[in-house]
């Protein structure tokens, strides 16, 4: 990986900020474009910047982190989110993926772990930390017949029925958080067309991130 990747990293605690800025300026595949303390100083950056990734805490003042991806993933088309919080509460969790979230890492972790989440959510994969996974995972089963009449899993399960075959294909490999370069050599496409895919999979089932096709699923008993 010899990109650039552009952050701004969100979080109301000046020292962590300055800490966490130091950190990722240290690597060389990193450019931080700038800062903020809150959902509203978030917002402004975005008028004037164009970041790749956010680094977004979720305990914020007056706006939490989780209930603010929608407004600005729409304020800038293309951004992607990695939460970063000391929040392991499985309705967090849920709540962020469900809104659009494209990760979701715990501070604890560990410099190069945060390093290589960065990268990997540059490149289209879906990052969860660990111990989050393994809440994520336990709150899924296998469908049953009494969970079918679950709206959200039907709602899915018709949504599904409505992609294409190509698209299907697409779907599981996200899922099975397989990057856009994977599944274009799996497929023998070129990476682009995936590109496209993936866009025309978010809007039938009404997704913002592969985190939730992974999530949808996971729901659908499908991983």
């Amino acid at each position: 990986m010899s990109y650039v990747v552009r952050l701004v990293v969100v979080d109301d605690h000046p020292l962590f900020r300055r800490g966490l800025i130091s950190l990722l300026s240290q690597d060389e595949r990193f450019l931080v474009e700038g800062e903020a303390g809150d959902i509203g100083e978030a917002l402004r950056l975005l008028e004037r910047l164009t970041p790749d990734i956010m680094l977004l805490d979720n305990h914020l003042p007056g706006v939490k982190g989780v209930d603010a991806i929608s407004s600005l993933k729409q304020a800038h088309e293309g951004l992607r989110i990695l939460m970063l919080t000391v929040s392991e509460d499985e309705d967090d969790l849920a709540k962020a993926l469900q809104n659009g979230a494209d990760g979701y890492l715990l501070k604890t972790s560990e410099s190069d772990q945060l390093c290589d989440a960065i990268a990997k959510v540059y490149e289209g994969q879906s990052v969860i930390s660990p111990d989050m996974m393994t809440k994520l995972i336990s709150g899924f089963r296998q469908p049953t017949a009494s969970d079918m009449n679950n709206s959200s899993v039907t709602n899915s399960a018709q949504m599904l029925e409505g992609l294409s075959p190509r698209e299907k294909e697409i779907f599981l490999l996200i899922a099975k958080s397989l990057s856009n370069k994977q599944i274009a050599r799996d497929l023998n496409i070129a990476e682009t067309t995936v590109k496209i895919h993936i866009q025309h999979i978010f809007k039938k089932m009404n997704l913002t991130s592969r985190v939730q096709i992974a999530v949808s699923a996971a729901t659908l008993g499908l991983v």
